[in-house]
């Protein structure tokens, strides 16, 4: 079985947010609009989400059964 993931989406700028929430940007990759990622879906994740919610859309991925 495979681990779970998220597709994150950066979908507003964080131009005008505090230094914090670019720097968590930056830390899930996320450095520019539009740029999407996976990540892992664990605590840590999960946290540095939830603190950009407002500029991130998050779907989870659903693997294909073979």
């Amino acid at each position: 079985m495979a681990k779970p993931e998220l597709l994150v989406r950066q979908v507003r700028s964080g131009i005008t947010s505090p230094k914090r929430h670019v720097a968590t940007l930056k830390a899930l990759g996320l450095g520019k609009m539009n740029r999407v990622r996976r990540l892992p879906d664990n605590p840590a994740v999960r946290g540095m989400l939830f603190a950009v919610r407002h500029l991130v859309e998050v779907t989870p991925v659903e693997e294909a059964e073979s």
